[in-house]
């Protein structure tokens, strides 16, 4: 969440970046407001309090009236103690829940906007001319035996699917191949819960109560997770780590789960926008001040397995008005689409800064051993849909597909053939 020091001393950074994702900047005010009736009604307490010590022992000595009329002060004052405690309580839980809807603070270097207003940074290689009609990746799917959406219908609902035979080979080579470039780039492996507590979802910076995303399981106050990020996130909270340790680097595969809320009629073809689908997550706590540099060192493990799926790609600075309530600025790298003759997201790596560590207790000690919050970043090395840029960009007349070569020994063929 919001960090109150910085809100005080510069409450017009928090006004800029409201405004820049299209939110209320009147929402400062109000905070502002809150914190400082909060540290009043504080004040009083404690200075309450402390006539209350002091008048225990003048009690001790007097007598007579004097003693009558100082346990009857001493009883106001228990009364006023207990009130101002309580109006100090109350306004904190009320300035703590405020602070809990704030999302992160947009980078200034993030392009302003909304969802169409990115800023293409690089683009990598040109899409491929066909000498035939290509096919999508659906149709390849079913051609090879790879995909089978009526049965994941018939067995789930709209949106599933089963991935068979070579489908299931390419995602897990694909899945395997990601894990082990994260782990020669010293990153910890992890399979990662996939049901999560509403403290550890909320920290990481959903809306648990709100966000129509995210499946719920109401009987065991549970929510099924949509990225590895939020276990990998709640992983060290309320924790404080050395911070001679830093950077830590975790690789999560998990199975992920989203409903799609808002996106009936949309991509309801094939395999790009699912219910359930797989992905290998990078996640790193660092220091705050060495935040940019590995959201760079994140962004250049994607593009290094963008490489080696061989796929044209660009990628992208997403504008302030189209980031997620955890991201300060978020990358995402989009391959090209043949038959849809877009470019579609692939891969994204957000920096988060020190947002997810306040919500979730995460801290480390610096060279003084004083406890300070860690940042926090993502980013995707792989998942589900890759299979679709694979399918499309490496097609043959035939309908065959070739197999990039880097994934080659993780697939254990060259070259997926169409059934028989």
């Amino acid at each position: 969440m919001i960090d109150l020091r910085t809100l005080r001393e510069d409450p017009d950074r928090l006004r800029a970046s409201q405004r820049a994702r299209g939110e209320d900047d009147a929402v400062v005010d109000t905070l502002l407001d809150l914190d400082e009736r909060r540290r009043a009604a504080l004040t009083s307490f404690e200075s309450l309090r402390a006539e209350q010590k002091s008048m225990g022992k003048s009690v001790s000595k007097a007598s007579g009236e004097e003693k009558q009329a100082l346990l009857q002060r001493a009883k106001d004052l228990a009364a006023q103690v207990k009130s101002a405690e309580a109006e100090a309580e109350k306004l904190g839980a009320e300035l703590q829940e405020l602070l809990g809807t704030i999302p992160n603070i947009v980078s200034t270097e993030a392009p302003h906007g909304g969802e169409d207003d990115y800023v293409v940074l690089e683009t990598v290689g040109e899409p491929r001319e066909f000498d035939f009609e290509p096919r999508d990746h659906l149709e390849l799917g079913e051609l090879l035996g790879a995909i089978d959406m009526e049965r994941g219908a018939k067995v789930s609902g709209s949106r599933f699917f089963f991935l068979r035979g070579v489908g299931a080979r390419l995602q897990l080579g694909l899945l395997n191949m990601a894990m082990q470039q994260a782990i020669e780039a010293g990153f910890v492996p992890m399979i990662t819960p996939v049901l999560v507590k509403p403290e550890t979802m909320a920290g990481t910076g959903f809306h648990v109560a709100h966000d129509k995303e995210i499946y719920r399981l109401p009987e065991d106050d549970l929510y099924l997770v949509g990225t590895s990020e939020v276990s990998l996130a709640g992983y060290h909270g309320d924790e404080i780590l050395d911070g001679s340790e830093l950077p830590l680097r975790y690789a999560g595969w998990s199975s992920c789960f989203r409903r799609e809320a808002g996106s009936y009629g949309k991509d309801t073809r094939g395999i790009i926008r699912v219910h359930q689908f797989d992905k290998v997550e990078m996640f790193s706590y660092c220091r705050p001040e060495e935040a940019d540099a590995e959201h760079q060192r994140l962004l250049a493990w994607e593009k290094e397995m963008m490489a080696k799926i061989e796929v044209p790609y660009r990628i992208i600075d997403t504008a302030a008005g189209d980031l997620g309530m955890s991201a300060a600025r978020k990358f995402d790298c989009e391959a090209w689409i043949p038959t849809q003759g877009r470019y579609r997201e692939l891969t994204s790596t957000s920096n988060c800064t020190e947002f997810q560590a306040r919500r979730l207790g995460s801290r480390f000690r610096d060279k003084d051993g004083k406890p300070q919050f860690l940042a926090t970043l993502n980013g995707t090395l792989a998942t589900t849909r890759w299979i679709v840029a694979i399918l499309e960009t490496h097609q043959q007349a035939d309908g065959s597909v070739v197999v990039p070569k880097a994934l080659r020994p993780y697939v254990g063929l060259d070259v997926l053939e169409p059934v028989k």
